[in-house]
Order: structure tokens, then sequence, then C-alpha cells
């Protein structure tokens, strides 16, 4: 009897399995059927973002030429003697003088740091080994944030005891404003300059495919000898020039003096390759 129920269990289960696929078989067969979607290129796609076998290649420059905010001086003291250690002993007080007159004048010690400092012996003669004395140069270099005071600090450094002037240099503190600037303006000049060659030629600019870029700047002093150089220069190869003035609309302005701070010209060159339509 036991083994009749076993019988009878086991042709149930099988039946109950057999019900259980079939209802599942048409769903399984409808979804192999049907086919899986697959992705289609799109018009866009399928075409290329730029045509780079029809291209015109162009170049643009910009100037903007600034007032400078800051000023770098360096200053010399030249000591000469027969002994070494008293003619650094005389440099050392000379230049202690010209840096105390120097912060009188309201410029910040943290702004007055030697650049350059040198001991060699004098010798008799060019073919001489006999030593005859020493000469020091010790250059400090002065940060000037007010830059109308330059000729003033020139001029206490000389009285205070120095006897060498190194070199003066103008710069800005917003040199970065200016360039970007500058990049912008000649960008700007080679889009335009793009433009007006493609609708001669009778196309349309598209897509930028290249771009290179060169900045620099450079002082562009009144009285320099090589001032009108520049205006000459800008005269031929400038698209675009513009003066700026310094953050806060300060003009800063020099006394007659030895030294001008004339202005600052930051350029920026930039060719680019545009394609065709």
């Amino acid at each position: 009897m036991k083994q009749m129920q076993t019988i009878v269990n086991t042709v149930l289960a099988c039946a109950l399995i057999f019900i259980l696929i079939s209802a599942g078989l048409p769903n399984y067969n409808a979804a192999a059927a049907t086919p899986i979607p697959t992705a289609q290129p799109t018009e866009e796609a399928s075409q290329s973002v730029c045509d780079p076998s029809r291209t015109i290649h162009v170049s643009g420059t910009a100037v903007v030429n600034v007032k400078p905010d800051r000023a770098l001086i360096q200053l010399g003291v030249q000591s000469n003697g027969i002994f070494a250690k008293e003619t650094q002993a005389k440099n050392s007080a000379k230049i202690t003088r010209v840096t105390n007159a120097l912060k009188a004048l309201g410029i910040d010690s943290k702004d007055i740091a030697t650049d350059w400092y040198v001991i060699e012996p004098i010798y008799e003669d060019y073919d001489s080994l006999y030593i005859k004395g020493y000469r020091i140069y010790n250059t400090i270099a002065i940060t000037i944030r007010q830059v109308s005071i330059t000729n003033d600090a020139i001029v206490t450094a000389f009285q205070a005891g120095a006897n060498q002037v190194v070199n003066v240099e103008f710069y800005t503190s917003d040199l970065r404003k200016y360039r970007d600037q500058a990049r912008e303006m000649a960008m700007k000049a080679a889009t335009e300059k793009a433009s007006a060659l493609a609708q001669t030629a009778g196309a349309t600019t598209g897509c930028v495919l290249n771009i290179n870029e060169n900045s620099w700047s450079y002082f562009n002093g009144g009285g320099w000898w090589w001032n009108g150089m520049n205006q000459s220069q800008n005269l031929w190869t400038q698209n675009a020039v513009q003066n700026a003035t310094p953050s806060g609309g300060e003009t800063s302005t020099l006394d007659d003096g030895p030294v001008s701070t004339g202005q600052i010209s930051i350029r920026a060159e930039v060719s680019a390759t545009f394609g065709l339509e």
C-alpha cells in the first residue's frame, strides 16, 4: 500500500511539472521571436564633425598698453681697497646707509634684498700675479610699489652711497588679466579675418581645427631709442591695439628725472585653422 502511494505521488509531481513548462513555453517562444533592437547610427554621428579637407589658416595679433604700477630697481655699491676685510667693511657700511635711506623713504624692508655680491682681487697688470687690492660689487634689488617715487629712490640711494644703476624695470601686478584680454582680442581678430577672407572666396567658416598662441610683454618707455621701432612694428602687424588703465583707475606719473614710466605693451598672437563650409 505504501509503495502504491509513492507511485501516485511521483506521477502527480511529473504532471505538475509538465503543466508549468507548457504554460511558460509560449512566452519564451514569443520572446525568442522578438528581434533585439540595435542602435542605428544617427545622421549627425555619420557625418564628420569638421571637414579638414577645406581649410583657411589665419593669424591675429593684439596689444594692450598698460601704465605700470610696480618698479624694480637694481642699484650697486662698488668699493675698492687694499685689504679684503677693510674693503668689505667699507662696502657693508655703505649698503647699510643706502638701505636705511630707502626705508626712510617709505620702502618696506622686505622689498629690499641683496641681488648680487662679488669680491675680486685687483692685479698689478693683466699678466701679473701680484694683488694690489680688492674690489667689491654689491647689488641690491628694490621693489617699488608706488612708481611715482622711483626717481626719488634712485637719488636717495646715491646720496647715501650707491654709485651704480644696474637696471630699472617697470611691470604691472595685473599681468594675467591684461594678457588674457590681449589673447581674447587676438582670437577675435583672427576669427574676423578668417570670416572676411572666406566670404571673399564664396565660402563660410566652420569649426576651429587648430589654435596656436604666443604672448609676451615688453617695456614701451618714452624716450628710449627703440620706442619708435615698436610703434612702427605695431602699425604694420597689429590687428588690435588698446590702452588700458591700471586697477583702481590710477595712472602713475614721474616728476622730471632720469627715469620715465612709459607703458608696458602686453602682446598676444594667435594662429588658427578654420574649416570651410
